[in-house]
């Protein structure tokens, strides 16, 4: 019996509005007026400039928090699912048992040590949202960033089991069980196929299939309008969009 299992960039939810990471306009293209994406997207950032790295992460992300899923979550949802995105959609959509593999925007935790289990708690998006209105500052909004992510007033600096930090990985943090990494592995080794979607290969997940993949002979399908050269025999590339893929699933059986 084929296993499938489906491994999504942020291409499957460009259809939904949200930026892709690395195109023209996206997240890791556009950084702040002091900051590049990749600085201001690490736990450095947040311990030493957590209004800079809050205020960024609003702005880049907490403003799609309302955004809903588009046809191709939809048809995700009964699948076997990794995704590297953490907008959530795949959940809203249906699919209960997915893996965000690189965190959850609705989510926060406590501001703990790598590697400790901590308690996902609702993100307070909302709470701020309405906090400041329609018509605030960058200055305003950085000031209640600081309170409601309980950032000390005294240091200015985040604090171990008090501050709360988006339940998101940062470049320079590494894969754990709180993204449920190890049953992530489990799920790449009992795969027979294993199909990319929107993905441009530049993270440790993607590296991780393909190494597993190679090692087991998994069939490899590669869904991009410009898909990535992986260089291997075999992998077979579908130059559409997500959405045009799902007809061309149905008739391999996926």
């Amino acid at each position: 019996m084929r296993k499938h299992l489906f491994i999504t960039g942020a291409g499957v939810s460009a259809d939904s509005g949200i930026p892709t990471f690395r195109g023209k306009d996206g997240f890791w293209t556009i950084g702040s007026i002091n900051f590049t994406p990749q600085e201001m997207a690490t736990r450095q950032m947040y311990k030493e400039k957590p209004a800079e790295f809050l205020h960024w992460y609003f702005k880049r992300f907490a403003e799609y928090r309302n955004t809903q899923p588009n046809m191709v979550h939809e048809w995700l949802s009964k699948k076997k699912l990794i995704t590297q995105n953490i907008d959530g959609l795949d959940g809203k959509a249906g699919n209960a048992g997915y893996i965000p593999i690189h965190g959850r925007l609705d989510k926060v935790t406590l501001f703990g040590n790598q590697g400790k289990q901590l308690e996902l708690i609702n993100a307070p998006w909302d709470e701020l949202a309405n906090a400041i209105g329609s018509d605030y500052s960058d200055a305003v909004l950085k000031d209640l960033l600081l309170d409601v992510f309980r950032i000390s007033r005294i240091t200015m600096k985040p604090e171990v089991d008090v501050s709360l930090k988006p339940f998101v990985l940062l470049f320079d943090e590494y894969y754990t069980d709180m993204y449920r990494m190890s049953e992530a592995v489990d799920w790449l080794n009992g795969a027979t196929t294993m199909v990319f979607m929107g993905t441009s290969f530049s993270v440790g997940i993607t590296a991780t299939a393909l190494e597993i993949a190679k090692r087991n002979n998994t069939d490899i399908h590669i869904v991009d309008p410009e898909p990535i050269d992986l260089g291997s025999r075999g992998v077979k590339y579908h130059r559409m969009r997500a959405a045009e893929f799902i007809e061309v699933a149905f008739s391999l059986g996926m």
